[in-house]
């Protein structure tokens, strides 16, 4: 009952205390953002584009410039050179709002459809590696840290240390070289076999688990340290002794007081790594000839394929925003008192 509260003290409606509103004001302010980000991000990309040392019209043509006669070229260079940056960014963005994102030089196809086709791929491919990593993460990192100086905490230490330092792309070419080549167990690349006659799901399946392990292995370091030490760290507080000494079973106290608490730092680092997820995936899928919008990625900035880059550049930006978001949505599902504290 109120009484035997201490006077002075309320208890705290549902939402007060907040700022700006709350989490409808966090999403509101990140969606506004949005726009801007994109648009100072891509204005920096033509501003770079417009001086670097290639040359425009190969840029913008590809190969279709080499059936081009020189004067016709060079009309064209002149052209483009009395062209700045912000008009070339004001006509992509005025086409883009249209729909009309332009037509990729390296794929040989329509922005629009490439990124329809590829997307899919790359964002089943993250989220699977997700799903492998954090519950792994969670459970080596919560029982290293609930068991100081086991010998699960002694090599947790150093394993995931070594891990961290290894690139994507090396990890991937171990794995492949071991349990592809050497063992034979699993394909070396690609999401299908040559001879499937379409996309058949256990095919996929088999030519994802190399990717998708070596992806949540990449990541994996993180999660478990996070863990590891947030979960140690709940054990020396003063809650866990005063649960101790109300006699709290051992199992309970730990989930309920070490690993749980440590959930809050995970989902932070989550919202950090969103551009390395990303990074690594570009990465991975290079190795792999996963068909994905990363492996686009590297494939247009080798080709000088502005059009596929400046759409790419967008969406990546956006993933990044989106991502960001939604790991702070889950902060303040874990813990409620973020959003009184900052809105």
């Amino acid at each position: 009952m109120d009484h035997d509260r201490p006077r002075g003290l309320t208890r705290p409606r549902p939402g007060a205390g907040t700022r700006g509103g709350g989490t409808g004001a966090l999403v509101a302010r990140r969606l506004l953002l949005l726009p801007v980000l994109a648009g100072v991000v891509t204005l920096v990309m033509f501003a770079l584009a417009q001086r670097s040392p290639f040359d425009p019209v190969i840029a913008a043509l590809g190969e279709r410039a080499l059936t081009l006669d020189g004067p016709t070229l060079e009309a064209m260079r002149a052209r483009m050179e009395d062209t700045s940056a912000v008009q070339q960014w004001l006509t992509w963005w005025g086409n883009a709002l249209t729909g009309d994102l332009g037509y990729s030089s390296s794929q040989r196809a329509p922005v629009s459809m490439v990124v329809g086709q590829r997307l899919p791929w790359t964002l089943g491919l993250v989220a699977a590696s997700l799903v492998v990593s954090i519950p792994v993460g969670v459970a080596l990192g919560g029982w290293a840290g609930t068991h100081p100086g086991s010998v699960l905490d002694r090599l947790v230490g150093p394993g995931m240390l070594a891990v961290q330092a290894s690139p994507p792309f090396w990890i991937g070419l171990i794995a492949v070289w071991v349990l592809a080549v050497a063992l034979g167990w699993l394909p070396t690349g690609g999401a299908t076999s040559p001879q499937a006659s379409g996309v058949e799901p256990g095919d996929v399946l088999r030519h994802a688990v190399l990717p998708v392990l070596v992806l949540a292995l990449a990541h994996l370091p993180w999660f478990v340290l996070v863990v590891r030490d947030a979960s140690r760290d709940a054990l020396e507080g003063a809650p866990v002794r005063a649960a101790w000494a109300r006699g709290i079973p051992r199992g309970r106290l730990l989930r309920s007081h070490a690993v749980r608490p440590a959930l809050l730092p995970l989902v932070t680092v989550l919202g950090v790594r969103v551009p390395e997820l990303i990074t690594g995936a570009v990465l991975v899928e290079t190795v792999f000839s996963w068909p994905g919008i990363a492996s686009a990625t590297v494939d247009a900035a080798l080709r000088l394929d502005f059009a596929l880059l400046a759409a790419l550049t967008v969406l990546t930006t956006v993933l990044v925003v989106l991502g960001n978001l939604a790991a702070d949505l889950a902060y303040r599902w874990v813990d409620p008192r973020v959003g009184q504290r900052d809105g």
